[in-house]
């Protein structure tokens, strides 16, 4: 340890501390005014859309601002400290047993088939008695709500009176003044079929369905971490159901520490609303069958007969399965696939062109994987 600093301890009272020298600001104090006035805009507005410093400082450049970016830096970072911190006041919410349930998304991480993949996990949460269910898709579509909604029901065995929600496109049309919404038709059908009252939120208020948003961040902790990994959709959403059922309903209730929120769960029950048929909700196309029989969906195609070349057809896409139809009768029925531009041939639609052009029994993509007949596989090999 150098003397001078020895010397310097032992001749003061309090231990030396180094001094920041202050940095003079020359470029900036002409535009000081004018990025407090940006702050205090930015301060009214919702977290998400408020600038960064790297953002002011690329506004002040637009403004005429030829300085550095580390003086805006440290302006911004006093006014900040220099306001007084607020603290938001909140009122304390109670649901009646059967009253309302609060639905959200949220994106897991899982491990699928040994890939890592990306998957939508459905929430919802029963607002008296906590009660959780959850199930995950590859996409966050209008059909995927809709099996979602059959699935929760059909797990709790009944409907609350309310679903509260965020204001997602694929429900919400139209944001209005207030609380009033225009709704996406086909889900008031789903509300119409089950008797309940969609409620969306006012937007950038996650705290008014602050049940299901604690429960995004308590199902990620506690089932996604470390990531999980399954066979296939199917197996993870049936782990799921098992959690819903077992794990999660044998947690202590946030208000009621000593009941848990199976116990309480099994007393709501009694005041949901009967679940009676399913939705079974679709989405609707209109297209026009291709001339190598197929019509096209998110980014898929499927075979149609071959007699159907070139007329319109409906396509009607739910989370499972996709249907053709044609004048209220089913063309073909396919599994859903969520890869991206793969196609999906059932060999016994082109079995009439065959009749003309047997030569594609050779490299027809419909035929490469498939297990051909006996009196077809006689044709191909001639």
């Amino acid at each position: 340890m150098s003397r001078n600093t020895v010397r310097k301890y032992l001749n003061q009272s309090d231990p030396p501390r180094y001094q920041r020298r202050q940095q003079p600001k020359p470029q900036l104090g002409a535009y000081e005014d004018q990025l407090k006035t940006w702050l205090e805009q930015d301060s009214q507005r919702p977290k998400k859309q408020r600038r960064t410093a790297r953002r002011l400082f690329e506004d002040l450049q637009g403004a005429g601002y030829v300085g550095a970016y580390d003086s805006v830096q440290r302006f911004v970072k006093h006014w900040k400290q220099a306001r007084p911190a607020l603290t938001q006041a909140f009122v304390p919410l109670v649901f009646p047993a059967g009253d309302a349930a609060q639905f959200d998304w949220s994106h897991e991480q899982v491990e699928l088939g040994g890939v890592v993949q990306t998957i939508k996990l459905a929430h919802f949460c029963l607002a008296h008695s906590r009660q959780p269910f959850l199930v995950a898709y590859f996409r966050e579509s209008l059909e995927m709500v809709f099996d979602a909604h059959d699935r929760a029901f059909t797990f709790w065995g009944g409907i609350p009176q309310r679903m509260i929600y965020d204001n997602p496109r694929t429900l919400v049309d139209a944001v209005k003044v207030g609380k009033a919404r225009r709704f996406n038709r086909q889900f008031l059908a789903l509300a119409n079929h089950y008797l309940f009252e969609p409620v969306a939120c006012t937007p950038a208020s996650g705290w008014e369905k602050g049940q299901v948003e604690n429960q995004v961040g308590n199902v990620r902790e506690w089932l996604f971490s470390p990531r999980p990994r399954f066979k296939d959709l199917a197996e993870l959403n049936a782990w799921l159901e098992q959690q819903c059922r077992e794990k999660l309903a044998q947690r202590a209730h946030p208000d009621q520490r000593s009941r848990t929120i199976g116990d309480i769960f099994a007393e709501e029950q009694a005041q949901l609303r009967p679940v009676g048929k399913p939705f079974a909700g679709y989405v609707e196309k209109a297209c026009r069958v291709s001339s190598t029989c197929t019509v096209g969906y998110d980014r898929n195609r499927y075979s149609v007969p071959a007699e159907h070349a070139g007329q319109g057809v409906f396509l009607r896409a739910t989370a499972t399965r996709i249907k053709i139809v044609q004048e209220g009768k089913t063309l073909a029925c396919h599994e859903r696939c969520f890869g991206r531009e793969q196609q999906i041939l059932d060999p016994w639609h082109y079995l009439p062109v065959l009749e003309r052009k047997p030569g594609a029994l050779r490299n027809g993509a419909p035929f490469v994987q498939w297990d051909l007949p006996s009196p077809v596989r006689k044709v191909r090999d001639h």
